[in-house]
Order: structure tokens, then sequence, then C-alpha cells
């Protein structure tokens, strides 16, 4: 490898790095929003430990852990689509 390719490839490598830094596994999905399930059940006007705010957080948890089922479940379908059709992009 000639000496002046080695800068080009360093800062490739470093954005490369950047963007990695930009994906996180297993973030909260938009459609269930980033709120607090607290803030979001307390608003709702149920008080903190009433069956109801018990109910308002086990929805929320259930809401979340399908968009994120949801979403594993696309992208291992988009896997097996892309392994299944290497022709296509």
């Amino acid at each position: 490898m000639p000496f002046a390719a080695v800068p080009r490839l360093l800062a490739a490598l470093a954005i490369a790095v950047a963007l990695s830094a930009c994906s996180a596994r297993y973030q909260t999905p938009v459609a269930v929003g980033g709120d607090d399930d607290d803030a979001v059940c307390l608003s709702r006007g149920n008080a903190q430990g009433s069956p109801e705010y018990v109910a308002c957080r086990k929805d929320r948890d259930v809401q979340r852990n399908a968009a994120t089922a949801r979403a594993d479940r696309r992208q291992r379908d988009l896997g097996e689509y892309m392994l299944n059709h290497p022709d296509r992009p």
C-alpha cells in the first residue's frame, strides 16, 4: 500500500467509527415514544400505586415489547430476503 493512501484509509476508518456510534440496538421504538412511563401514567390521572396506574404501566410495557418484536421480525425478514435473493438489491 502506498504511503499516500494511508491518510485516506485512516479518514475512512474514522468516518466509519463515527457513523457506527449513531446506531444503537434496543432503542425505544418511535411508535411507543420515548416518554417516561411514570409521567405518562400520572398525567392520565392515575395515582401512583393504584390498579389503574399499574395497568397503565403494564400496557406501556406490552406496547414497547410488541414494537421491539415487530422491529426484530422486520429485520430478520429483510435479512432472509437478502439471503434468498442475492441478485436483487
